[in-house]
Formats: C-alpha cells, structure tokens, sequence
C-alpha cells in the first residue's frame, strides 16, 4: 500500500509525486510510457506574470486576470483564476529547479525570452523553443526517478476506482484504492491507498481529429464519473485553429499535427485561399482572436466556400520561422510541405478538455481522499474556454495545492477509520467476443459521430442522435466485451463511450451559446445560464 497513489503522468502528477515523495511512499501508475502525457505534445509553453525587471514592461496580474476572463466568456470563477495565476512564480522557480532549460534572452540571459499567444494582451509565454511540453515532460521524470520513496510503474492501466459507497457503506463515501491492469502480465492487480489523485490528461481522442496523443481517451474522468464524483462543465472542447491539413495523407495522423499558437504571436496570419484575413470579420483582433472565435471562423469559412482547408501564412515571420519553430518547421518539411515557399494548410481540431471533474482550488473532488489536479479537473479557471498557455500553468499550481491540503487533512500516519477489505476484481459474465476486430470499428464510429454532431457548431438534433448512437455503443461494450480479459483497447473504449457521453449530456442542458458551446439553436449567451454545468450519477 501507497501514501499516495497517482495516476498519469504529466505536469499535475510528476509535480505532485516528486514533492509528495518528502512525506511519504509514492506510486505513480501510467497506462503507456510516461512520456505518452498530453504535457509531452505542448508546444506553446506555459504563461507566467514573472517578477518586476523580468515581465514584459506593462504586464500584471491584473492584465492576466482580465485576458483569462475575457477567453472564459463568462463562466471562469475570479477566485480560482487569481489565485491560480498568482502562483506563477513558483512553478516557474520550482520547473528551472527541476532541470527545465527555458529559452533566455540572448543579449540579457538572466532573462526568458517570452512569447505571444491569442487572447494575451502581453508577451508573457515561457517557452522551450516549440517543443516545451517534451521539456518540462522529460525533466520532471528525470527527476522523479531520481526521486527517493517514488515508485514510477509504466504499462498498468486504471481501470476502476474503490470506494466505500462502491463496497456497500451508506454513509462514509472515501477513496480505498483501485483495480489496475498490469498490461504486461495481462493481470488485474489491487493498488490500495486512501490518497489517490487523478491526474490523467484529457480526452482528445474522442473525436476523429485531435491534437492530442493516442492516451487521452478520458480514463480518469469515466473512472470519477463511475465512482460518483460530480462532472462540470464537459460541454466546453477547445477545438485548436490551426492543425496541419495534409490532402495526400490516408487517415486523419497527419491532420492532426498541431501548429502552435505562439507561431501566430509571433505574426503568421490565418488567411483563406484567396489571401484575405478573414478571420477579422469576426473579431477585430484577427489571427490573435481566442481560440474558440478563431476556430468558429474556420469553421464558418471552410462551410461558405466548401475548401477542404485554410491557410497560415508564415512568410511575413522570415527566416525567424524556422529559427524560433524548428520542430514544427522540420516536421513539416517531413510531410513534404515547404513553409519557406508556400502558406501552411490548417483545419480545427480537438485540443483540450476544459470541464472535468469537480474540485474545489485544493483539488479535492466529492469524493473523500479522492483529488484530481490538472486537464482532468475542472477547477474554475477556465470557463467557456481556456486561455492560451494556463493548462501546464494550472497543473503545477494545483499539484501543490493538493498536496498541502492532503497534508493538512489526511497526512500519512494519521489514523482513519477501518475500511472493509478490497475484494478481487470481478470481470463480469459477458461473452468472448465472435471479433475483436469489432472494437476498433466501435471506436471509428465513435470518432466520426462525435467529429459530425458534437464539434465545433451544433444543433439540438445532431446533439441527440450523437446521444441515440452512443447509448448503442455503451450496450455493446457492455454486453460483447466487458468480462472478457479485459486488454488496453477494451477500456479505453469503455472510457470513451462513457467521456463522449458527458460530454452530449452537458451540451443537451446548455441551451445558450457561450465560449466555446456554439449551437445554431441558441445563438445567444444567456444571462441564465451563466453557471456551471453540473453531472453527477448518484
């Protein structure tokens, strides 16, 4: 049994190992390698308000307040947005000690050079060249490895959490630990502990074209949900603008390669292919509009004129294109793509979960002993759509948050109450799968029907038929599947199923446009509805 049981291993939870390792043993468990995290595929950087003499001339806190609010149209809550932003400081102090090499100004190297994003009114982007997700990734494992009392385990799946409500008991709903698959050993094993935070990235993958790595399949969001934690706000999926369009790729891969958002601060322009701005004829602020208006432009631009496509032009940006991007501009060059001669082709995709489970700004869910910190939560500080750059920012803040306030509640030694013991895990009675193979097209048709009904504009009608087919899918995998030596693809598309569900069920009761929930049906924000979204099963 762990002090501590996390589960990803990303930003929020690597941060909350490595400190949580001083109070206690730790175990960190992730479905894949640990570098298969959403922080690993960031490319932006993380946003920051650093101290006077070391901020951009002109920029505060309360400008950064003001730009979160604004891209949260509405629904961000001040407290959490403030205190989140607040700490700033000491992640970026707490990332450098850690091992992670952000870019410094040439002329003045006791300074970062910072960078601009949509929805930022100031250059304040911490970055590690465009590749500063895999930065902080790979110096937060190399440090937790190093890192006594932390046991990092790869290939062990979640597959459910226990409760006391789940075992029978009325009254006292507490965490106890949860059932892991050892993919490796094909064995379900048990991982007691009464400390168990979720901190499992988003769920990107729900739909056929995203940004994010084949593991975000929202496994702890389905595992809270399941357990009984409240649900917020799974109507809000950022769609990012600007993802490589590859018109000779067979499958959606190449389609999916994002481009960053600092390449439009640093001045490309979205244009149609006609050269024209479009974008401004939605929002005077034009490629650095938010992201949820940049991505409705593209959308509106891309049904008006029926093109496959946009354009994002780099060519005003120079040789400094390659120079400040040299991933994004390489990788291109890989798809046969030459930025230096011609605008890049792009389309929206699914980039970010900015609803999740419910916590309060200590991590804590409904659940007792049970947090959750990071993509997975909805913590307040991103509303209808989260502000370029708050995610790596918000993992970290968060991950000391929790912990702090595990420390003051449930520090290990203290005595708790007797929990009944954990029983074997149960697999369930459903038949051996006639075909496997069946799997994969459940997953496909998932895709596609969250891609066509539940992306970037709605309607009431496409809402419930996604519903209708997704109440089909949670029979079978019910029914032909679960029970039968559950593998890696089995629950990740119980995951979701039950994800993609949510997330219809929020946008069915939300009947107003607000961020980035746009539906025909409701154009308009309404003052009424200018709360939370809330879920929970029972």
């Amino acid at each position: 049994m762990s002090d501590f049981l996390i589960i990803g291993a990303g930003i929020a939870g690597l941060s909350f190992a490595i400190k949580a390792a001083q109070h206690g043993t730790v175990t960190v468990i992730t479905k894949g390698k640990l570098i298969d995290s959403n922080t690993a595929w960031a490319q932006g950087g993380i946003s920051a308000l650093l101290p006077e003499g070391l901020r951009a001339e002109g920029d505060s806190l309360e400008k950064h307040v003001a730009d979160t609010l604004d891209a949260g149209a509405g629904l961000c809550h001040e407290d959490a947005v403030r205190a989140i932003l607040a700490d700033a400081d000491e992640t970026i102090k707490e990332l450098v000690e850690w091992g992670t090499d952000f870019d410094r100004d040439e002329d003045h190297p006791e300074r970062f050079e910072l960078g601009k994003e949509g929805g930022h009114t100031a250059r304040r982007i911490l970055h590690a060249k465009d590749t500063t997700g895999r930065e902080i990734a790979t110096s937060l494992i190399e440090t937790a490895r190093k890192t006594p009392n932390l046991t990092l385990l790869e290939d062990h799946f979640a597959i459910d959490l226990v409760t006391t409500a789940k075992l029978g008991s009325a009254t006292d709903d507490r965490v106890l630990g949860a059932y892991v698959l050892d993919v490796k050993n094909d064995e379900v094993r048990i991982f007691p502990s009464d400390r168990v935070i979720l901190a499992t990235g988003g769920c990107g993958k729900t739909y056929l074209y995203t940004t994010n790595p084949d593991s975000a399949t929202g496994d702890g969001l389905a595992m809270a949900w399941r357990a009984g934690a409240s649900i917020a706000n799974m109507e809000f999926v950022q769609f990012h603008p600007t993802c490589f369009y590859n018109p000779a790729a067979t499958g959606p891969e190449a389609r999916s390669f994002l481009v960053s958002e600092a390449v439009r601060g640093e001045g490309a322009l979205l244009i149609n292919a006609k050269g024209e701005q479009f974008v401004k004829e939605h929002d005077p602020r034009g490629s650095l509009a938010p992201r949820d208006i940049v991505a409705r432009a593209i959308d509106h631009e891309l049904k008006k004129t029926g093109a496959p496509c946009v354009y994002l032009d780099v060519l005003p940006l120079g040789s400094q294109f390659k120079e400040r991007f040299p991933f994004i501009y390489q990788t291109l060059r890989d798809f046969g793509h030459n930025p230096d001669r011609d605008p890049i082709p792009v389309v929206p995709a699914a980039h970010y979960q900015c609803g999740g489970v419910l916590t309060d700004l200590e991590g804590k869910t409904t659940i007792r002993g049970l947090y959750a910190i990071g993509e997975v939560a909805c913590t307040g500080l991103h509303g209808a759509n989260r502000l370029a750059s708050n995610s790596l920012l918000e993992g970290n803040v968060m991950a000391r948050r929790a912990l702090a306030e595990i420390m003051r509640l449930y520090p290990p030694g203290k005595e708790t109450p007797p929990a009944p013991p954990i029983p074997e895990w149960d697999p369930g009675d459903a038949p051996r799968p006639d075909e496997l193979v069946n799997i994969y097209h459940n997953w496909d048709e998932l895709r596609r029907t969250m891609q066509d009904y539940v992306s970037i504009v709605r309607t009431d009608n496409r809402l419930r038929r996604a519903a209708t087919r997704l109440r089909n899918l949670k029979r079978e995998v019910r029914e032909f599947y679960w029970g039968y030596r559950v593998n890696s693809d089995i629950l990740e598309l119980r995951n979701l199923v039950a994800t993609a569900s949510l997330i219809i069920d929020c946008a069915l009761r939300r009947k107003e446009s607000r961020g980035i929930h746009y539906t025909l049906d409701y154009p308009n924000s309404l003052e009424r509805f200018e709360h939370d979204t809330l879920l929970r099963r029972f």
